[in-house]
């Protein structure tokens, strides 16, 4: 499953908005934060891939 890459645009509580960088998805995906690396922030690039999000390498 994968790999897509996405986007941190909003982080709120426990709760991040990513959106897909590929433009295959037009609505932002809201995702517990639980579920992310700790270490986000808004503009942050995540891969996610085999069911699990990582930060993308520049």
């Amino acid at each position: 499953m994968g790999p897509y890459e996405y986007v941190v645009e909003q982080i709120d509580g426990d709760y991040a908005q990513l959106r897909r960088t590929d433009g295959q998805e037009d609505e932002p995906k809201l995702v517990a934060r639980a579920l992310l690396p700790d270490d986000i922030a808004e503009g942050t690039k995540l891969r996610y891939e085999m069911f699990e999000y990582t930060i993308a390498e520049a």
